[in-house]
């Protein structure tokens, strides 16, 4: 059968118009998350990887998928950032091999107990001061990229059931037990890190709003949020597969 030239240049319009249209969506994806990344990360290289992931998304985008293109496209330039970021990871070896550990001493604790491994335990169980451990946590913080996806599945894109892969009748249970169990997880963090967590990613707030809301600082908001990931990755071990 024909193409049809016509429809093909309509398409090709359509998509120019969704990208000009939503551009600003990639500025305000890149700033947000370079309000937890370290200065050496720079915004336009940011910046350059959402355009193509915007790209992309209009080529792509099936209303049919039950989302609007800006959700849709959303989930597509931030991909596209952290698989940027990825690509020119800046974090030492030993940031990311402390931060294994220290996942491991929490999921150890939290079994043994059946509750939230406090501070003073953690260190302890390392053979660390406090101080270090904070250190620890500082460090994980500045190294790596707060998302759902550090627990090895894009949450975002299962919630909207646009993952890459075609879902047979296991993959969507799987995805619905991986749904169910992050709810259950983000529900038993301590109180404080659960509100970091709900500020951060439902109300989309940077880490130095977050501090206002809640009378600290910038750093010690950092600090908890990162700690909510480390006990987020403890608590969905059956997810990871890279520990």
């Amino acid at each position: 059968m024909a193409t049809n030239p016509y429809k093909k240049t309509q398409d090709f319009d359509e998509s120019n118009k969704l990208v000009v249209l939503h551009a600003p969506l990639v500025k305000r994806i890149a700033y947000h998350l370079m309000a937890r990344l370290p200065s050496s990360v720079v915004v336009d290289d940011l910046i350059q990887a959402g355009m193509v992931g915007l790209l992309e998304a209009s080529r792509n985008y099936r209303p049919d998928l039950g989302a609007s293109f800006e959700t849709y496209s959303g989930i597509r330039i931030r991909g596209a950032m952290l698989d940027e970021l990825r690509r020119n990871d800046w974090a030492p070896k030993s940031v990311h091999r402390k931060n294994r550990e220290l996942t491991k001493v929490v999921r150890e604790i939290e079994a043994r107990t059946g509750r939230d491994a406090r501070d003073d335990e953690i260190a302890e169980e390392m053979g660390i001061t406090l101080d270090e451990y904070y250190k620890i946590l500082q460090d994980s913080s500045n190294a790596r990229i707060y998302a759902f996806e550090e627990l090895g599945v894009d949450e975002d894109a299962i919630e909207l059931g646009l993952s890459n892969t075609k879902n047979g009748p296991f993959e969507e249970m799987s995805h619905e037990r991986f749904k169910g169990n992050l709810t259950e997880a983000i529900a038993s963090l301590p109180e404080r890190e659960k509100m970091v967590v709900t500020l951060y990613y439902d109300s989309e707030l940077n880490l130095r709003e977050i501090g206002s809301v809640l009378g600290v600082s910038e750093s010690r908001i950092s600090q908890l949020l990162s700690q909510a990931m480390i006990r987020l990755r403890a608590r969905m071990k059956e997810w990871i597969s890279r520990d």
